[in-house]
């Protein structure tokens, strides 16, 4: 990279844009990815990145910066852990919402199955709802479609528990069973009073 390169104007301030990048990064940035997606030049990223480590820790920030595994990254203070670990417990027990609801159903029914397919059946994009679904240990990945090579999702153990059930062969039977792609047209009311018990039993 040459020195006019490297020297260009940036279009923003530095500390804002390195925190920036790091709140979304979901693994260690090193300085150089960092210089690159800021427009400076790696040595003054590397010091901001040392300052804003040192200001976090100044300050006692609930959270920190840290330099691990050859990048930098936040991560909670562990003084605050017990703190996080009540709330991410506390938020496994809230109710499910009803978009929850009727994606865990579709998988409950078609599993294995993509989001892609979820998605199609509900109508609506289920990415979010699905990550949820995965923090609450209700649905797991399943390995990949070997056509298009999407990543499929199932039903856990802990889902059967809840709802009360030893298998899957004890949902009720839908009738009519679910059609294909080409020719969906279901009516997700028929199974949520099975899938609902999720949020009632204790």
């Amino acid at each position: 990279m040459t020195e006019e390169t490297t020297l260009e104007v940036p279009l923003v301030a530095l500390r804002p844009a390195v925190e920036a990048v790091l709140m979304v990064a979901d693994q260690p940035l090193d300085a150089t990815s960092l210089a690159t997606a800021a427009g400076y030049p790696v040595e003054e990223v590397t010091r901001v990145l040392e300052e804003l480590a040192a200001e976090y820790d100044e300050q006692q920030r609930g959270f920190e910066l840290r330099h691990v595994a050859g990048g930098w990254r936040y991560s909670t203070r562990e003084e605050y852990a017990a703190v996080v670990e009540k709330f991410v417990l506390e938020g496994q027990q809230a109710r499910l919402t009803q978009a929850a609801l009727e994606t865990l159903a579709v998988v409950a029914y078609m599993q294995p199955v993509s989001r892609a397919r979820v998605s199609a059946v509900r109508g609506v994009n289920v990415d979010g709802v699905m990550r949820t679904l995965l923090t609450r240990g209700l649905v797991e990945e399943a390995g990949t479609d070997g056509e298009h090579g999407a990543h499929l999702y199932r039903t856990t153990t802990y889902f059967l528990e809840r709802i009360g059930i030893t298998s899957l062969d004890e949902l009720p039977d839908l009738a009519p069973f679910l059609p294909e792609m080409s020719d969906i047209d279901f009516d997700l009311d028929a199974t949520m009073g099975s899938v609902a018990a999720v949020d009632e039993a204790p």
